[in-house]
């Protein structure tokens, strides 16, 4: 059990059924009435965030969200599989799970799987993936000076927008979480 007094940025814990967890808080004593904690949480399975404040002495049980390495091996239609790097068990998981950065991920590459009493509802890629550049226009000499962008198709069929100076086949380094390129590779 949690109490709302113990209440840290990260913590997890049952409220109505959901498993939330604290992005915010901030503990009050105002100078009349009695004190309170007031938070920003997500909901972890549907990444919803609420304000919501508690009673210090307002107590939930704790949620362990277990994160499981295992690796992205392949897709076949809305399932993707993946494998158990300890066990070696192939798990489909349904495409609606994944996220939007998903579309960063290469085959054969190892990421974190979010579960919560043996239920998955989520993948972590890792924070950057090194990826090709399948397809984009040519750039032309001279303009790398301006900090204008192109579009680029890259290995995985994902497009970001890339520096003047990529052509195909540059290997690039890709920001996961924000879909930004970075660097060459």
């Amino acid at each position: 059990m949690v109490s709302a007094g113990d209440f840290r940025n990260g913590v997890t814990f049952e409220m109505d059924g959901n498993v939330v967890q604290i992005i915010e808080f901030q503990h009050v004593k105002p100078g009349k009435g009695a004190a309170f904690v007031r938070t920003k949480i997500r909901n972890v399975i549907t990444g919803a965030v609420v304000e919501k404040t508690f009673s210090p002495t307002d107590k939930f049980p704790t949620a362990y969200v277990e994160r499981k390495d295992m690796q992205y091996l392949y897709s076949d239609g809305d399932l993707y599989y993946f494998m158990d790097n300890e066990t070696y068990e192939n798990i489909p998981i349904n495409a609606s799970i994944l996220g939007d950065n998903f579309k960063f991920v290469k085959e054969n590459t190892d990421v974190k799987v979010l579960s919560y009493k043996g239920s998955i509802f989520g993948v972590e890629p890792p924070f950057f993936m090194e990826l090709q550049v399948t397809q984009t226009d040519p750039g032309f000499k001279g303009n790398t000076a301006t900090n204008t962008t192109k579009p680029a198709t890259l290995e995985t069929g994902a497009q970001i927008n890339v520096p003047l100076f990529i052509e195909e086949g540059d290997m690039i380094r890709v920001d996961t979480r924000t879909g930004e390129y970075m660097e060459r590779a």
